[in-house]
C-alpha cells in the first residue's frame, strides 16, 4: 500500500513541476483512500508545501507578488473554515465530500475555461483565493479555484505557474497548522523512514519534471492531471460510500 503512496507522490511532483499545479489533484484522492481523509489530506498538504518550496527556487524571478498577496489574504479565511470542516466531519462522509468537491471544482474550472472575455478585479481574485484556501484545507485541492482565476484574468501561464508556488507553500503550511490545532495537535502516523521515502520520491518527481518541463506542452500535462483527478475523485466517493 505504501508503494502506491510513493508512486502517487512521484507523479504528482512531476506534474507540479511541468504544469505548475497538479500535486494535490493527483495525490489527494489516492492518499485519502489509502490513509483516510484527515491523515491523507494533511500529508498532501505537507508534501505540496515542500514541493512548492523546492520549485520556487527555480521560478522565483517570474513570481508576481502583488497577485500572490491578493490571493493569499482571502485564502487564509478559506483555510480557517476548511480546517474546521475537516476536523469535525466523520471520516466516511468527509471522504465522499472530498471526492464530490474535487469533481465540482474540476467541472467548474473547465466551464470557466470557455469564457471568451477577460474578467479580473479584486472581487474575482478574492473569491478565487478564498475558494482555493477552503478546498486546500478541506481536501488539499486548491488548484482548480486559482486556475479559474488565471483563465478569467488571462494570466500569463509562465507567471501564473511561478506565482502558484509561494501561494501553495503558504496555503499548505497554514492548512497543516490549522488542522493540527483544530484536532488537538493530531499528526499523521508515518514513521521517520516513511517521511524520508516520501521526500526522496518528491525530489525524484521534481527532477524528472525538470527534464520534461521544456519538452512536454503544459496543456497536455494539465489534461492528464485532470483525467487522473476525476478518476481519483470517483474512487474516493466509492470508498467513502462503502464505509458508511
Amino acid at each position: 500500500m505504501f508503494a502506491l503512496v510513493l508512486l502517487a507522490v512521484v507523479v504528482g511532483a512531476m506534474a507540479q513541476r511541468v504544469a505548475g499545479l497538479g500535486f494535490g489533484l493527483m495525490v489527494s484522492p489516492v492518499l485519502v483512500v489509502l490513509l483516510g481523509p484527515l491523515d491523507g489530506v494533511m500529508i498532501v498538504n505537507a508534501c505540496g508545501a515542500a514541493s512548492s518550496a523546492l520549485i520556487l527556487a527555480r521560478v522565483w524571478r517570474d513570481v508576481e507578488w502583488g497577485r500572490y498577496v491578493g490571493l493569499i489574504v482571502p485564502g487564509f479565511a478559506g483555510i480557517a473554515l476548511g480546517a474546521l470542516l475537516a476536523s469535525r466531519v466523520p471520516a466516511a462522509p468527509l471522504e465522499m465530500g472530498i471526492g464530490i468537491t474535487l469533481i465540482a471544482a474540476l467541472a467548474a474550472s473547465q466551464l470557466v475555461a470557455r469564457a471568451r472575455r477577460r474578467i479580473d478585479g479584486l472581487g474575482v481574485m478574492a473569491g478565487c483565493g478564498f475558494a482555493s484556501g477552503l478546498m486546500n484545507a478541506a481536501a488539499a485541492v486548491g488548484g482548480p479555484a486559482v486556475t479559474a482565476y488565471a483563465v478569467l484574468s488571462r494570466w500569463d501561464q509562465r507567471r501564473f505557474s511561478a506565482t502558484l508556488q509561494p501561494f501553495f507553500l503558504t496555503t499548505g503550511t497554514t492548512s497543516i497548522i490549522s488542522k493540527a490545532f483544530a484536532t488537538g495537535w493530531h499528526w499523521p502516523a508515518l514513521e521517520a523512514w516513511q517521511w524520508g521515502a516520501v521526500l526522496a520520491c518528491m525530489l525524484a518527481g521534481i527532477a524528472v519534471g525538470d527534464l520534461l518541463a521544456h519538452r512536454l506542452p503544459g496543456h497536455a500535462v494539465r489534461r492528464a492531471v485532470v483525467g487522473i483527478a476525476y478518476a481519483g475523485a470517483v474512487m474516493a466517493i466509492a470508498n467513502g460510500a462503502a464505509r458508511l
